[in-house]
């Protein structure tokens, strides 16, 4: 498969991005010639891992720079947004990708205010205000006109889980159920100012935050889960993410990218 060809210059931030999805999204940025804002919340060694896999991955000049920051903490997302600026000046896209899920799975009936509070802060509420100050710079940005052709995005990372109800992680699935209304939300409200606004939707992707399921989910897929049946991969979503950037769909806005192998098909 061929990677995407260079874009023009780019600054991207993608949120939790030390490992899995992110990470894989911030390497398929990096490739198609963007620089690239890898935030993390505490593993800086991964991150610092993560950073070296983009550099390898980009062409010559591309910038890839690191920011510890905890996108449910109101100070700390201020100062990622700061730091991103400082470092690159400009933005052109928020990929929101930190996300945590519950603990343990517990039955409905059992689950706690403590992990639904929690799953919220960094699945919803997080990207909800990232993206409220991040669209502001940008239509700052646009207003300013010393960017030419910009054509900033706002990319949120959500699951199956936004539509598959999974009665033993609710608190989860209500959270990326949340996130794909805001992509709604902000696509309609920042249509006028020239920002796009995409949900992009991963189905059973293999990650470590999916390796004490595997063997679940090596079953279902080979009982048809998918019509694809094999496992995603991190690439596959990055692979998704680059198109976007790359402006390959701009008279798209609120829309929906199915990274599920054909999950969300119905089918009799």
């Amino acid at each position: 498969m061929s990677s995407p060809s260079t874009t023009k210059h780019c600054v991207a931030l993608v949120t939790g991005a030390s490992r899995g999805i992110g990470r894989s999204i911030a390497i398929e940025l990096a490739r198609l010639g963007c620089d690239v804002m890898i935030n993390y919340v505490s593993n800086q060694s991964a991150a610092e891992d993560a950073r070296a896999q983009a550099e390898a991955a980009a062409p010559e000049g591309t910038r890839i720079a690191i920011s510890r920051a905890d996108v449910s903490n109101a100070s700390d997302r201020d100062r990622l947004l700061d730091e991103t600026r400082t470092t690159f000046g400009r933005l052109d896209f928020l990929v929101n990708n930190a996300g945590i899920a519950p603990e343990k799975r517990v039955d409905l009936l059992d689950a706690t205010e403590e992990s639904f509070n929690h799953l919220i802060d960094v699945n919803l509420k997080g990207p909800y205000f990232l993206s409220q100050a991040a669209a502001r710079w940008m239509i700052e940005q646009r207003k300013g006109g010393a960017l030419e052709n910009y054509s900033p995005s706002i990319i949120n990372i959500t699951s199956i889980s936004a539509f598959a109800a999974s009665p033993e992680r609710g608190d989860y699935c209500v959270s990326k159920a949340g996130l794909a209304m805001m992509t709604k939300l902000f696509a309609i409200r920042l249509a006028d100012e020239g920002i796009n606004v995409y949900e992009v939707r991963p189905g059973v992707i293999e990650t470590d935050m999916t390796a004490n399921v595997k063997a679940k989910y090596d079953r279902m897929i080979d009982e048809g889960l998918t019509p694809i049946k094999r496992w995603g991969t991190g690439e596959d979503v990055g692979r998704a993410v680059a198109a976007i950037a790359s402006g390959s769909l701009p008279f798209s806005t609120g829309e929906v990218i199915n990274v599920d192998g054909g999950f969300h098909l119905r089918r009799l």
